[in-house]
């Protein structure tokens, strides 16, 4: 069990907050959260806090090994019946993994598939795809899970990744008017998560292969005390305890109504009014009035004639009400009602008129119309549709307007009105409100995390706007979007298109973005070898605006090119006073990447560690809600990590890579974060854990069906230089294999001479000793790695005997100035190169520092002979 503080935690992971920001709420160290979430891991089972937050959600806690179906719509009513259907259908989604209910509307499938999956015993989540577009069914489902688009991972892949090979349970409800959506989305699960089981509910059949068709039929008439009778009496009670009828009578009702159990419902609700003998009069007239007479689908013919009855006796004001009603795509609450209504206490009551006729269903403080209600109650709605949507539409941009005062609950509540918010921005003309309301729903989107929706938001919020300096600010935060989601040839083009919408201080912001954005992320959407000639002018900063000027700095600072890295430090120092001046967090964030980018290129790495450091601890200030700021969260950890391991701190970059998993935007699909904790692992010596964490690694990637990428090829290195380190050199040679099939990033050259000299040390094969030599001691361009490969090639050239090893070691002595892991390597091989136990002792001393374990080892054997 947990206890009642990590319940707390788990709660506040669900509403994905910092460990920061969990201490700041419980009053406690942010220590104490770690060790909580430690203790919350272990006891799940789950590898890590995303999959802790997927099962808190905002609704609750699950308790460990009691799973439950999250979204499940609560029992209101006894359910009647149905249990050769239940057998049927339990046994068809054990026999297959993709089950589709299949009838008309109003049969029952839906609450059929509700007790079926709340006995399977797996975990999963219920969707409720009757407010959805076809473009949002993979919303709807992360919404439920509790997924998060990040960057570089397509939202389908993150929810691929959160069900993984678990047992686990979809139930996709209403399915018929999204069926191909639905289609796809389905064979990508099945196909990818061997685990879970989607049990649909549809008119038509999905049509993917492999799925089981259970029809649902409606319940059985005749024979002594009928499934259909019997829902008919429970229901009829309900609203009248003292209801009694006898069963000849009740019969004939449940025959007129086809045993359809919506329709039955309907009726009963009006029994306690009009007595069992004037009800059955009533559907009789009613039922007359239909033409066509008993031909086509009697199911719909009776429950059409139900509702054109039940419709027929509200008065003039609960017919106004349910007719507005149908506006709704959604479950709406009271305040959306008033805002249609402009009465409050006249929708209480009307709410519950509706209610107790079974018109309108209530869940908790939300109420909704069953589909097949909806669509008959806006058949009604007539001339006032156009005035209702409108209505609608104004209710909607406030509602969103509001949401972005980030509430407590503001997820699931954002979750609550997402359908009706996207709806709304479909009303024609109206600009105004539908541009307010395409901004707020883009900000929104970016802070739930569906990253692709809120860069499409600010892009049609930019072809509402009122006026090119509005439109120019959304094409902005649309470019903050495609930067922070590693698509900066994207963000450069719509910072250059909002640069040309407006003047002053902002087009001269857009366009020392642009600049920036080309220079420093020159590697994602840019043709090769773009350069400063190739990019706009920068207008100068005005004196008093020192936000204009840190931009203005900032670009010039990357302006000022690789080869001039004194005039980039001066710039870039001068943009970090005027971000201070500002007190813009993002801005200083910027500057300070220019700052450590300038030092690494002087070869301070040292110094460029130092200033990452401070951009991680910088991200405490940043506003996670605010597009701008995340680029700065994704570039701090990974500079942070990329520098941890430059200068040899390997626990360092260890602990970054583990905090910047628990990122929310940065903690990308498994693939991408691996990739970060593999090479200290190996490089430490843990190698078991490594090849664990690498295995996943690979998998996860080619289960999300990614094209492997040059991001993926050092760390796949990394890990056939700890298999054969740890002498497994078949399957050394299988990784080695998938190192070469993919796309090699800058990084290998450096790496793969490093560990190609640390595996012939290793394994004492010297027959290519002086050709790994050469290439261990080559110029290399900067970058993390060529630290290690000097001085691994350095000890290779001394443990092999080659000519000159001394004079080798000494040219390679440069390297330990800036790099722990290699500074204790060149004391090993000083010591092997002059037998001096004082120098090997320093070395084991220096391995020990970093958390070396397998090179320390190897240096105490070198003692030991």
């Amino acid at each position: 069990m947990i206890s009642e503080r990590e319940a707390e935690v788990l709660s506040a992971l669900g509403q994905r907050l910092t460990n920061a920001e969990i201490a700041r709420k419980f009053h406690i160290s942010v220590r104490t959260v770690e060790s909580h979430v430690s203790s919350l891991l272990r006891k799940y089972g789950v590898a890590d806090r995303r999959a802790l937050a997927a099962l808190a959600g905002e609704a609750g806690t699950v308790a460990p090994g009691n799973e439950q179906v999250v979204g499940l719509p609560a029992a209101r009513s006894t359910f009647i019946g149905r249990l050769h259907e239940q057998a049927a259908v339990a046994e068809a989604c054990k026999e297959s993994r993709l089950v589709t209910l299949l009838g008309p509307g109003g049969v029952g499938k839906t609450r059929l598939a509700t007790v079926v999956a709340g006995s399977l015993g797996y975990g999963g989540a219920f969707v409720d795809l009757v407010p959805v577009r076809p473009e949002f069914v993979v919303q709807a489902v992360a919404a439920a899970l509790g997924v998060i688009e990040r960057s570089e991972q397509p939202l389908a892949d993150a929810v691929a990744e959160r069900l993984g090979s678990r047992g686990s349970v979809l139930v996709l409800d209403n399915c018929e008017h999204v069926l191909d959506s639905v289609a796809g989305f389905a064979d990508r699960i099945l196909s990818s998560c061997p685990g879970t089981r989607v049990l649909a509910t549809s008119r038509e059949r999905l049509g993917v292969p492999g799925e089981r068709v259970v029809p649902v039929a409606p319940l059985p008439l005749g024979g002594e005390a009928s499934d259909a009778e019997l829902l008919f009496l429970d229901r009829a009670r309900a609203a009248d305890p003292a209801f009694d009828a006898g069963p000849t009578v009740i019969a004939e009702i449940c025959a007129r109504l086809d045993g359809v159990p919506l329709a039955i419902e309907l009726a009963a609700a009006r029994s306690a009014a009009l007595g069992p003998d004037g009800l059955l009069a009533a559907l009789d007239d009613s039922l007359r009035l239909l033409s066509g007479g008993r031909g086509g689908d009697e199911r719909h013919r009776s429950l059409r004639a139900v509702l054109a009855w039940s419709h027929e006796l509200l008065d003039d004001e609960e017919r106004a009400l349910f007719h507005r009603l149908s506006v709704f795509a959604g479950a709406f609450d009271l305040d959306a009602v008033t805002a249609l209504t402009g009465d409050r206490l006249g929708a209480v009551d009307g709410l519950a008129r509706l209610a107790d006729k079974s018109l309108v269903a209530r869940d908790g403080q939300r109420w909704r119309l069953l589909e097949t209600v909806r669509a008959f109650a806006w058949e009604q709605l007539g001339d006032e549709r156009s005035a209702v949507r409108e209505r609608h539409l104004e209710w909607a941009a406030g509602r969103a307007s509001a949401l972005e005062s980030w509430p407590e609950g503001w997820r699931a509540g954002f979750d609550d009105v997402a359908a009706d918010l996207r709806a709304a921005l479909e009303v024609e003309g109206h600009e105004p409100a539908r541009h307010r309301l395409a901004r707020s729903l883009g900000h929104l989107a970016y802070a739930r995390r569906f990253l692709r929706e809120a860069r499409d938001r600010y892009r049609q919020a930019s072809e509402l706007a009122p006026s090119p300096e509005e439109a120019a600010r959304d094409l902005a935060s649309a470019a903050d979007i495609a930067l922070a989601t590693a698509a900066a040839g994207d963000a450069f083009t719509l910072y250059l298109a909002a640069a040309d919408l407006t003047g002053g201080r902002d087009r001269t912001i857009a366009r020392s973005r642009a600049v920036t954005t080309a220079l420093r992320h020159g590697g994602f959407g840019f043709a090769p070898g773009t350069t400063s000639d190739d990019l706009p002018a920068i207008d100068p900063a005005p004196q008093d605006d020192p936000a204009v000027e840190a931009h203005v700095a900032a670009a010039l600072a990357w302006r000022s090119g690789p080869e001039n890295a004194t005039a980039k430090l001066e710039h870039a120092e001068r943009a970090i006073t005027a971000a201070l001046v500002a007190d813009d967090p993002v801005l200083l964030s910027g500057a300070l990447d220019a700052l450590l980018s300038a030092r690494a290129r002087l070869g301070e790495v040292r110094q460029a560690y130092t200033i990452s450091e401070e951009r991680v601890d910088l991200i405490e200030r940043l506003d996670r809600h605010d597009p701008r700021a995340g680029i700065e969260i994704v570039d701090a950890y990974h500079s942070a990590s990329s520098y941890a391991l430059a200068t040899g701190d390997l626990p360092g970059a260890l602990s970054i890579a583990h905090r910047s998993s628990d990122d929310d935007l940065v903690g990308s699909h498994q693939a991408i974060l691996l990739t970060k904790l593999v090479p200290p692992l190996v490089l430490m010596g843990e190698f078991e854990q490594a090849l664990r964490h690498g295995t996943v690694m690979w998998d996860s990637r080619a289960a999300a069906g990614s094209t492997p990428g040059h991001w993926l090829s050092m760390a796949v290195y990394a890990v056939a230089l700890g298999c054969s380190l740890n002498d497994d050199h078949e399957l050394a040679r299988t990784w080695f294999d998938r190192a070469r099939s993919l796309t090699p990033s800058r990084d290998l050259v450096a790496f793969s001479a490093f560990a190609d000299a640390r595996i012939a040390v290793h394994t004492r094969r010297f027959d290519q000793a002086q050709e790994l030599v050469e290439r261990g001691l080559a110029e290399m361009v900067p970058g993390r790695f060529e630290r290690y490969a000097r001085a691994a090639a350095a000890e290779l050239a001394v443990a092999a005997g080659l000519p000159g090893a001394g004079g080798m070691l000494d040219q390679a002595t440069g390297a330990g100035e800036g790099n722990d892991w290699a500074a204790a390597c060149l004391l090993r091989a000083r010591g092997r190169l002059t037998g001096d136990r004082d120098v090997l002792e320093a070395s084991a001393a220096a391995w020990e520092r970093i958390a070396a374990h397998f090179e320390r080892e190897r240096t105490l054997e070198l003692l030991r002979t």
